[in-house]
């Protein structure tokens, strides 16, 4: 039995949870019979990278391990301790599965309709208290809309789950009819940790370790923000939210600052962005709260949200099975009880419309 941390009010939402990866065996039953084929006399038999590698410590909490070391979970077993132990009510599933390394185009676009059947299926269907994120086939973005259309008939379905890094900036306009779809179905863009690694992950190339690529994930956070500030998708698509998830959230007042700054002398450039790109950021963009940067020193926490300039950017998650906080500490010293409501709760309801929806 899981012990329960009383943490969170009642009908709070964990905004990032992790399901396993599965394997190609698992999702077989999903493929069709020629990419089964394929796949099987190519002996390709499992997508990680190291955005999720399985032996870092940092993937999975020790003692949320299997006996021998790995990933394996269930639906019970997850709700168990990524929400009843916290007092959550609903965790949203945010699967990391290397489909975006993929090159080959047409079989991208097999594996992630399989992955998202998979998770509907074999997660979905078997739990009521989870929702999960539509992963697209970014190598073809027709067939991206076509997912994410598919996908989202399912209201159980509440994001679509970008890679903090893929082709190019997401401000470009080869992406906005995905945003055009997730505007449509009134999904936020999820925009996690990670890469599709066709290119580094850091501006002077590959680094050696895990620690300086999962360090750079916060520089490619901002690389995209102010591709999609400065591309002008939120002009064009007014109602767009985006979410980075597991990006860290003690660089976003600097980045704001200098953002900001380097807009009033260039602005010229992009007339469509007609405020200050911080409050654009503000009304736009939020945070889910894991991996928290900050001392735990609860006036440096509250200086920290003194400069995010908005009570409504973050959103309670706790990054399980992730590695990234002490014991139970999935909140930092310095949230008040109305704090930990309105991130837990109000914005979280706010971000994603269909949490409101009540399924069976």
């Amino acid at each position: 039995m899981v012990e329960r941390v009383a943490l969170l009010p009642n009908g709070s939402v964990n905004c990032d949870v992790h399901h396993p990866n599965p394997t190609m065996n698992e999702l077989m039953p999903f493929l069709d019979d020629v990419w089964r084929d394929l796949i099987a006399s190519r002996g390709i038999t499992q997508l990680d990278s190291i955005a999720y590698p399985n032996n870092a410590p940092l993937t999975c909490r020790p003692d949320w391990r299997d006996a021998v070391g790995g990933l394996t979970n269930t639906p019970a077993r997850l709700v168990a301790e990524a929400l009843d132990r916290l007092g959550a009510e609903t965790g949203i599933l945010n699967n990391l599965s290397g489909v975006h390394m993929l090159y080959d185009t047409y079989m991208a676009v097999a594996v992630t309709k399989a992955l998202n059947d998979w998770t509907r299926s074999e997660w979905l269907d078997k739990h009521p208290h989870l929702r999960a994120s539509i992963v697209p086939p970014l190598q073809g973005i027709d067939a991206a809309v076509t997912e994410i259309d598919r996908c989202a008939a399912d209201r159980r379905f509440v994001q679509i789950l970008f890679p903090a890094a893929a082709h190019t900036p997401y401000g470009h306009r080869s992406y906005w009819p995905v945003y055009k779809a997730a505007v449509k179905h009134g999904l936020p863009i999820g925009i996690h940790a990670g890469s599709a690694y066709h290119h580094p992950v850091t501006s002077l190339g590959w680094p050696s370790t895990v620690i300086e690529d999962y360090a750079a994930q916060s520089q490619i956070m901002q690389t995209q923000l102010a591709s999609l500030v400065s591309e002008g998708v939120f002009a064009e698509f007014p109602s767009l939210k985006v979410v980075l998830i597991e990006s860290g959230i003690s660089w976003l007042p600097a980045f704001l600052w200098r953002f900001g700054k380097f807009w009033k002398g260039l602005r010229f450039e992009t007339p469509w962005v007609d405020r200050p790109p911080a409050e654009i950021i503000r009304d736009h963009v939020r945070l889910t709260t894991q991996p928290f940067d900050v001392p735990d020193d609860p006036q440096i926490v509250s200086k920290l949200l003194d400069h995010l300039g908005s009570d409504e950017m973050l959103l309670f998650s706790s990054d399980y099975p992730h590695w990234q906080f002490d014991d139970d500490a999935v909140l930092p010293a310095g949230f008040d009880a109305s704090f930990i409501r309105k991130i837990a709760i109000e914005n979280p309801v706010s971000t994603y419309p269909r949490l409101s929806e009540k399924h069976s």
